[in-house]
């Protein structure tokens, strides 16, 4: 167990939160105020009821999953008896700064409201690990191959609707260029490389552009040949989330075609965890992907 006060962990999520964003730092306010309550052994019910709420809204809290009103954070911090300056500030101050908008906010028009706390999410993560079976995955994406996909997704956007979600595809890159960049790990399916997406020029810069970033240390691909036959995760793609709080868990996201699922009991994480294990030592491993990407390409010349 580590000798960080709760204090400390608080001081240094506020010091780095224009990076962390919003969607960690409120897990972490709620991370606290979970830890302060189950420490005083004080129920939802009785939580709810000094806050003028329920139960449910102090599971929400305690999720990250709403922004916080200051009083209720101090509310509660006084009914827990946390009643010691340098414990209650420092929280106090990140609740405030949870309830900053994260950039993607300005995308409001072309974020569906389901798929924005992901956003948060992966800006906030130190780790992302993803299965994709029929595209590269989004962080890996040329302009070109994100927009001939967007564009058959969405037949009826304008053709400015399409470059804004272009726009925010490539911003969400930004995650590599963090002074600790994200680590990404992807298995992509050889489904994904042989479904040409935008017509053969694209799909050769997108498959150039893969190499690239592959070559990169903190980020490794695998392909998962057809040959490998069936795997753990036929039921599609799967994307798990690590932060560099301790007292954050993994997240799981699942996404739908009009909405997306948070597996978040402790023995789905861990299955889905393990599913991600054995499609790494199923697929092709990484020193075979420049390899089996330059047959992509000559598919395509």
């Amino acid at each position: 167990m580590s000798d960080e006060l709760p204090g400390d962990r608080a001081r240094v999520a506020q010091d780095h939160h224009l990076t962390v964003g919003p969607t960690v730092l409120r897990m972490l306010v709620g991370a606290q105020l979970r830890r302060f309550r189950e420490d005083a052994g004080i129920s939802t019910e009785d939580a709810g009821y000094e806050i003028r709420g329920s139960h449910s809204k102090i599971s929400r809290m305690e999720l990250g999953r709403v922004g916080f009103k200051e009083r209720d954070v101090a509310d509660l911090l006084t009914l827990y008896g946390v009643t010691d300056p340098d414990l209650r500030e420092p929280l106090l101050e990140l609740a405030e700064h949870a309830n900053t908008p994260g950039w993607w906010q300005r995308f409001g028009d072309v974020v569906p409201a389901w798929f924005e706390p992901y956003l948060g999410l992966e800006q906030g993560a130190v780790v992302v690990r993803v299965y994709e079976v029929q595209d590269v995955p989004e962080l890996l994406q040329t302009p070109d191959y994100a927009r001939a996909l967007l564009t058959a997704r969405h037949p009826e956007a304008r053709p400015e609707e399409i470059e804004r979600r272009v726009d925010l595809r490539m911003r969400r890159r930004r995650v590599f260029d963090r002074s600790r960049p994200l680590r990404l790990w992807a298995i992509l399916d050889e489904a994904a490389l042989c479904r040409t997406v935008g017509g053969a020029a694209t799909m050769l810069g997108q498959i150039e552009h893969l190499a690239e970033m592959a070559a990169l240390p903190n980020i490794t691909v695998q392909i998962l040949p057809f040959t490998s036959g069936g795997h753990a995760a036929e039921g599609g793609r799967v994307t798990l989330l690590r932060f560099a709080e301790p007292e954050l868990p993994d997240v799981v996201y699942l996404e739908q075609l009009t909405g997306a699922l948070y597996p978040d009991r402790t023995s789905d994480i861990a299955r889905y965890r393990d599913v991600l294990n054995r499609l790494g030592v199923q697929a092709e491993p990484p020193d075979r992907t420049r390899e089996l990407l330059r047959t992509a390409l000559s598919r395509l010349i």
